[in-house]
């Protein structure tokens, strides 16, 4: 996370994605000057080709920036954009102008294709929606939207004509993989925001005339807290360890069911050092532990991805967990 690259990506995220600026896109304000401090920062196009205008990075190469997302609880959809626009690029197709995010939808008797819950929605000016093995770039200024669950995500419909009037997305067909890898990066982002921040305030926090992370409970809750989050971490990094534009499916999946198990536990425990004052809407914390129980179902939580660790093990020929574990923690590329 040291070098010159996610150097820049932190110092443009600490100018303009402040807690104030957070709150006030969560609260239903205009997003431009920050979206358009990304743009012109050229961090969007970090894996469309140089042939096209962009860094012509791989996935493995912007982890650093989707962990940043999470870090500072980033309101807009950078990460969706960022993959999306890489993905376009590499099958020749136009890189949409605006923010991208992902929706896996479904045609109803309605005459209309539904979203139930699209994640950052509402910051969208594109959606890339997954249907029936088929993916096709919608846009979001034509849909019929409704607020859903976290304040930023939204239901969405379009008719079904829009559907099918859109240009198919090739190599796409698997978006939800590639989604848990990204809310995988940002929820190891905002596991560490979390555990930063609960550090000092138990260093700061005092009580009984010392700091309340003297005391041995807390130290023991800040260890646990401690090992969930670098444990996840590092299972975030491997899920994007690929060269390509597309991750592997089980290494995702085991990122993300790291992730999405340590989400829980975290935010319990940081809570809980916290006390009362942790749950205040005037207090920084719930920024990031409201993302992290949001991010943990984003894509399917820790259960889903189990379920598809388990499956591969079963339908391996030599279905032995050491091997798989050796296999998906194998950093050679």
């Amino acid at each position: 996370m040291d070098d010159l690259f996610s150097d820049a990506v932190k110092a443009l995220f600490t100018d303009h994605c402040t807690p104030a600026v957070v709150r006030a896109i969560e609260a239903g304000q205009q997003r431009a000057a920050l979206w358009q401090a990304l743009e012109d920062a050229g961090f969007a196009d970090a894996l469309v080709p140089e042939s096209a205008g962009g860094a012509g990075l791989v996935l493995a190469d912007v982890y650093p920036v989707l962990e940043l997302c999470g870090s500072f609880a980033l309101p807009v959809p950078l990460g969706e954009t960022l993959l999306a626009r890489g993905l376009m690029a590499h099958v020749g197709m136009a890189v949409p102008v605006g923010s991208v995010v992902f929706g896996t939808g479904h045609l109803a008797g309605d005459g209309l294709l539904h979203c139930a819950q699209v994640r950052c929605g509402t910051q969208a000016d594109w959606v890339l929606v997954s249907c029936g093995g088929i993916c096709r770039m919608l846009s979001a200024a034509d849909a019929q939207v409704h607020l859903a669950g976290f304040c930023l995500d939204a239901q969405m419909s379009w008719p079904v004509s829009a559907w099918d009037a859109a240009q198919p997305v090739p190599g796409t067909h698997d978006l939800v993989t590639l989604q848990a890898a990204l809310y995988a990066a940002q929820l190891a982002g905002a596991l560490m925001a979390v555990f930063s921040r609960t550090l000092q305030y138990a260093n700061d926090r005092q009580q009984f005339g010392k700091p309340i992370g003297k005391f041995q409970a807390i130290q023991h809750q800040l260890s646990v807290m401690s090992e969930h989050a670098f444990a996840a971490r590092m299972a975030a990094q491997l899920g994007l360890r690929s060269e390509g534009q597309v991750p592997d499916r089980l290494r995702v999946a085991m990122a993300k069911a790291r992730t999405s198990e340590a989400a829980l536990e975290v935010a319990d425990l940081s809570h809980s050092i916290h006390g009362a004052i942790g749950f205040t809407r005037e207090f920084d914390l719930q920024l990031y532990t409201r993302r992290l129980h949001a991010w943990r179902q984003a894509a399917g939580s820790e259960s889903y991805w189990h379920d598809v660790l388990g499956q591969a093990l079963l339908d391996s020929p030599e279905p032995m967990s050491l091997e798989l574990v050796r296999m998906l923690t194998d950093t050679v590329l």
